[in-house]
């Protein structure tokens, strides 16, 4: 049995019982370097190396968290709730409730696009402007695993296509880059038009969880829905520096390539402007701390994790016995490579973290295979983004949990991960096959 195979299994075990992501990651990580050939304190060694990896990250959410507390602050996100709010009025009714069903699907559906490609907050955006919107979702009686089918299909298929924002990292600075450093000798290009196929195949998972798999209503107790703060006061000059804010944070962070010093000038433009004089800067700088450090340390574990299963080798030794078995067959090749990346990504939790695991592996044993440069695109770019949704330690899961569970009532396995591994990883795994077959 292959330690990859073993540890990724053992950490959807742990999570599926409920056991925290966090010391499942940490457990698994363990399982995998022993099993690996690893002793214990090499184990423990490449582990701990692996954290570094994540800090990073974790310090981005961090900051990016205090911007989007201080954004609820400036009155934004209160003014966005009270319009989709008015509109469905106090008494819903058959002619105004489909309306804002559709309204606040696209509403969430474009910011979860924007997040990712025009103001690059990721999933910031959620535990935020989600959680003043549960009594109107509990009002439409809207099934809250459909909401995170929508955000997670904004948060992943936009950065699959579109070279802006964290697309442009994802699409150029890693696939694109990591690709060429292993031989294939891609075009910047060949990448989105590569990645359309595998996006449909997404877009196809979408329209399924919202036609058939959760278009019937869902109950949900408006007793526990939780008001965690009061409602800000509206004030024009707010809202005016809050898009100040957003616009500048956007321009920092395409330029310094740093989501880390974006976030910090929008936070610091909140701090300079008085518009948060009624709340002390620590206060908020701490409330986005809390709200992302889950998300954080669940990022900084996948990391070390990462780091063993990289530590152990066993990745190659995988793709490597897959190899012997599909002899000269092409597209069962295509097939199993799609389904090792899958297991990858569902353990490490992040595409941008796979991708250069796995590439160092499939381009050379693509181009083996005789596939065409674009067809080794979709490979390696489908391979990476399987498993980014559908998995416990995937932030694009665990986005939409921070928001949807405000009031203790959705699962983040059950009502996040599953409704999404279902959706989407199927469908990717189908049409990113198909790519690889035409392309």
């Amino acid at each position: 049995m292959n330690a990859v195979v073993i540890a990724v299994c053992l950490m959807l075990g742990l999570s599926l019982a409920r056991v925290n992501v966090v010391i499942a990651l940490t457990i698994s990580a363990l399982a995998a370097g022993l099993i690996g050939g690893l002793d214990i304190h090499q184990t423990i060694s490449a582990f701990n190396t692996g954290l570094g990896g994540g800090a990073k990250i974790a310090l981005g959410y961090a900051l990016l968290g205090a911007f989007a507390v201080a954004l609820s602050h400036s009155g934004l996100t209160t003014l966005i709730s009270h319009k989709v709010i008015s509109a469905l009025g106090h008494s819903p009714t058959p002619k105004n409730t489909n309306l804002v069903r559709w309204s606040l699907l696209l509403l969430l559906l474009a910011m979860a696009v924007s997040s990712q490609n025009v103001l690059p907050i990721h999933i910031a955006f959620i535990p935020i402007l989600v959680p003043p919107l549960l009594h109107v979702m509990s009002k439409l009686k809207l099934d809250r695993r459909l909401v995170a089918c929508v955000l997670t299909f904004g948060l992943i298929t936009t950065y699959m296509i579109l070279p802006i924002g964290f697309g442009g990292i994802f699409l150029n600075d890693i696939l694109l880059a990591n690709l060429n450093s292993n031989g294939l000798n891609a075009s910047l290009a060949q990448i989105p038009a590569a990645m359309m196929l595998p996006a449909l195949g997404m877009f196809c998972g979408l329209l399924f969880a919202i036609f058939i798999s959760y278009r019937r209503p869902r109950e949900y107790d408006e007793q526990q829905i939780l008001t965690a703060e009061p409602e800000e006061t509206i004030h024009k000059k707010n809202i005016v520096i809050a898009l100040l804010a957003i616009i500048a944070t956007l321009v920092v962070q395409l330029y310094t390539d740093s989501m880390i010093f974006g976030a910090l000038v929008g936070f610091m433009i909140f701090s300079t402007s008085g518009a948060l004089k009624h709340v002390a800067d620590q206060d908020i700088f701490n409330q986005g701390v809390r709200m992302m450090a889950n998300i954080g340390f669940i990022m900084i574990a996948a990391a070390g994790f990462a780091a063993v299963i990289k530590a152990t080798g066993e990745v190659t030794s995988l793709v490597q016995a897959l190899e012997s078995l599909i002899g000269n067959n092409k597209p069962l090749a295509a097939l199993l490579m799609l389904v090792v990346g899958l297991l990858i990504t569902m353990g490490i939790g992040s595409s941008f973290s796979t991708i250069p695991i796995i590439a160092t592996i499939y381009v050379p044993l693509a181009l083996t295979f005789g596939f065409s440069i674009p067809a080794t695109i979709a490979l390696v770019g489908t391979a990476a983004a399987l498993g980014d949704a559908g998995s416990p330690a995937s932030d694009s899961t665990l986005g939409p949990t921070s928001g949807l569970n405000a009031d203790g009532q959705h699962d983040h396995m059950r009502d996040s991960v599953i409704p999404t591994f279902i959706h989407y990883n199927i469908p990717l795994l189908i049409f990113g096959w198909i790519a690889a077959m035409v392309l």
